[in-house]
């Protein structure tokens, strides 16, 4: 039995995702006797968006490689990091470093990032302004809610200067960390896919990169946005991920490099992201030292 490769939908967290699915396959196909990679055994590889035109051109640039990737798509962010920690996956692409290290600590898993992609911008828009300047005292803005992208979207309205924290800022900032006195605007936290639909009555809201099409923000130049050259942008990596005892693996790491190093492939990812990505090479120690930070920071936090 086979999964067509993007086609996979609707699986839900907290049971096993493909397993079941795949009984059968892996282990009782005739695949795991054949080299990984191989058209018998190909790479599986889980994502996001798997029709993102990065994809086929990737795929057409590892079978020009040799090797045979089966890339398998998923319809909600949560459900990649289990399906590799099963082995129902190979590889995923699809998180950045706070994702991957906040899945670590709350599942106790050591899923390990083996090569980058890309930093995408998260900007601070609004319908009522044409500037910071213009936001007055006490408006309120809004941020995305969840625990990845808060500490992020906080950092850009410090940098704004419509805000001030009490202490440094890190990856693991939230909003008791304001100081509201101290502060220029009210911040109120929202749903990431609700803060773009907040604009017609706030000030500004802080919109992820995934929801700009939707909410007609493509193309609209932001107020302010993350530095994706500072310190505080590094725990936004975009990754690939291994299991860590995979994380060495040589066919593994050929696919990053071709992913990285095949100019349609990058074409493919800058397209996709609205050209407003900053593409990106860091080496696998470095990514996987600020895995590990980051992982301490949120472990202090509990």
């Amino acid at each position: 039995m086979k999964i067509s490769k993007r086609k996979l939908i609707g699986l839900a967290v907290g049971v096993p995702l493909i397993g079941a699915l795949l009984t059968g396959c892996a282990s009782g196909s005739g695949q795991s006797d054949a080299e990984k990679g191989s058209e018998g055994n190909p790479v599986r590889i889980g994502v996001v968006g798997a029709s993102d035109p990065q994809w086929p051109a990737f795929e057409d640039a590892a079978k020009d490689a040799g090797i045979s990737v089966d890339i398998i798509d998923f319809t909600e962010y949560t459900q990649p990091n289990p399906a590799l920690a099963e082995g129902e996956l190979d590889l995923n692409e699809f998180q950045h470093i706070i994702y991957l290290a906040n899945y670590n600590v709350q599942n106790d898993q050591d899923l390990t990032p083996i090569g980058a992609t890309a930093i995408y911008p998260l900007g601070l828009y609004s319908k009522q302004y044409q500037s910071v300047d213009q936001i007055p005292e006490g408006a309120t803005v809004a941020v995305p809610a969840d625990e990845t992208n808060r500490a992020r979207a906080l950092g850009v309205l410090q940098d704004a200067g419509l805000i001030t924290l009490r202490g440094d800022w890190t990856a693991v900032t939230d909003t008791r960390d304001v100081d509201e006195g101290a502060s220029k605007v009210k911040v109120t936290e929202l749903s990431a896919d609700q803060t773009a639909n907040s604009l017609d009555d706030i000030a500004g809201a802080v919109v992820n990169n995934d929801f700009l099409k939707n909410a007609g923000l493509v193309g609209q130049q932001p107020l302010a946005q993350s530095d994706a050259d500072s310190e505080s942008a590094k725990p936004y990596i975009n990754v690939w991920v291994s299991r860590a005892e995979d994380k060495d693996d040589e066919t593994y790491n050929r696919l990053v490099s071709i992913f990285q190093d095949t100019q349609s492939v990058q074409d493919g990812l800058q397209e996709a992201s609205g050209n407003t990505a900053t593409l990106l090479k860091t080496p696998a120690d470095e990514l996987q030292q600020l895995l590990a930070t980051t992982e301490d920071q949120i472990r202090s936090q509990h």
